[in-house]
């Protein structure tokens, strides 16, 4: 109880806080707008399209690889994020990504949004005030809204990791404490104008290229992902039992639904209806083609056979190593980087795991960590002026070759960062509520012992 009293104080105490700055303040910088319908309709369509990522998207897709006494606490899951972690989003969670930089050290933003000051609309006594999104066409209000989706899928991209073990309680309040002190922290470093690796930071000495998420979205989640796998232990009769998914029909329809929302996902971080938009979804399409048919090419000589959950994580690893570098390598570009994701994230999911043994339920880490890292790396790579437009915006294959440093250094941050925190935010849940069901809560499944419901009754 001590916790939640003090989360409600702290509540309180910030919400008196925003109400004694200076409504003035929050629209100082709004000025006069023209905003573009074109770019509004595009932003709005990409908006829900990440939306339907987390659900039904995420949630058909991990729902489908459980057991099918767990399925319906993987779509809870799916569900409470969306609702939680937009109210964060909305008190303080884009303030500190996207506002000023707190102390001047591009680690962390600062106040001045919270609450949405400065976000939504005012009326200045003779007509209505707008604020805009600097160097766009559209309202900050859209920007704040299509951020927003990202907040709310990275935190349910982890629980692929700890499926079928974590309680429900301990579920949300490690959600937000790690999008609090992970997600937000490594957005403000990548995205905002003052963050210390951003490449919209002239005075950055890593400037590393991260279009629509590699390094804030997927490398922070896959690797919390393996702490969060390690530090909970196996599932009961892991390797001794056969725990094969339920229902793979809801995967493959899962894994569709994620391949048309990331166009929303990467396409929709141009943030209008231009060319880069157009690049970034062509590049997305084909790096999750040939991501789909690397792993099951690799499957079919492996194994003998290629599979459908081996062709839908194909699709998702391409997806993901082609996130950072969706608005600046070519469309053939993008499918190469497909096919090292596809190969890499198989070799992840299978040997690596295999050899380690650690119960990574969903394979989080292997296709998001990895997969990530790999994307990451290789935008140092395939990054290309003829696409960015930009003379300082290019890869080694342009002749720049310290920009792989840079995504490196980027990268490796991320991940030093995402360990850390991880740990300490597990044991900060372990001790408030503790992490894992009971024994015997875990043998009837998640469904009935933390929801009391069943996903499937039979007559």
């Amino acid at each position: 109880m001590s916790f939640w009293k003090w989360s409600v104080c702290t509540i309180i105490a910030f919400m008196a806080f925003t109400t004694t700055l200076d409504a003035e303040d929050s629209v100082a910088t709004a000025a006069p707008a023209v905003f573009q319908a074109a770019d509004i309709a595009w932003m709005l369509t990409s908006t829900t399209l990440v939306l339907m990522m987390t659900a039904p998207g995420l949630a058909l897709f991990y729902g489908g690889l459980v057991r099918k006494k767990n399925i319906l606490s993987v779509m809870m899951q799916c569900i409470s994020l969306m609702g939680l972690m937009s109210l964060i989003w909305a008190f303080y969670g884009y303030s500190l990504c996207f506002s000023g930089d707190l102390g001047g050290l591009g680690i962390i933003g600062d106040f001045s949004h919270v609450g949405m000051l400065g976000v939504t609309s005012t009326w200045d006594g003779t007509q209505q005030i707008i604020p805009a999104q600097a160097g766009t066409g559209i309202p900050k209000l859209l920007h704040f809204a299509f951020q927003m989706m990202f907040f709310i899928i990275t935190p349910a991209l982890i629980c692929g990791a700890f499926a079928e073990r974590m309680k429900f309680s301990s579920m949300l309040l490690f959600s937000a404490l790690w999008g609090t002190f992970v997600y937000c922290p490594v957005a403000h470093w990548v995205w905002s104008d003052a963050g210390w690796c951003s490449e919209f930071n002239p005075q950055s000495a890593y400037r590393a290229f991260d279009f629509a998420g590699g390094t804030v979205i997927h490398i922070t989640s896959g690797f919390s992902a393996l702490i969060c796998s390690l530090l909970l232990g196996r599932r009961l009769g892991f390797r001794q039992e056969p725990m094969p998914p339920h229902n793979l029909t809801y995967t493959a329809v899962g894994a569709a639904m994620l391949w048309v929302g990331w166009f929303g996902f990467n396409a929709g971080s141009a943030g209008s209806a231009s060319f880069l938009a157009v690049n970034a979804l062509v590049a997305t399409h084909l790096a999750a083609s040939t991501g789909c048919i690397a792993w099951a090419v690799a499957e079919w000589v492996v194994r003998g056979t290629p599979s459908v959950l081996g062709a839908c994580s194909g699709a998702v690893a391409g997806l993901v190593c082609v996130t950072p570098a969706s608005g600046s390598a070519t469309p053939l570009g993008g499918a190469l980087m497909g096919i090292a994701a596809g190969l890499g994230c198989f070799y992840a999911c299978t040997t690596l795991k295999n050899r380690f043994a650690y119960d990574d339920t969903l394979d989080a880490f292997g296709v998001h960590g990895i997969g990530g890292l790999i994307g990451a790396l290789l935008t140092g790579v395939f990054a290309t002026r003829a696409v960015t437009g930009k003379p300082e915006a290019a890869g080694l294959l342009d002749g720049n070759a310290a920009q792989v440093v840079n995504q490196a250094v980027a990268a490796g941050a991320a991940i030093l960062w995402a360990v850390i925190a991880t740990i300490v935010i597990l044991k900060v849940v372990d001790a408030s509520f503790g992490l894992r069901v009971s024994q015997a809560g875990e043998l009837q499944g998640l469904d009935i012992s933390q929801h009391g419901e069943e996903g499937y009754i039979f007559h």
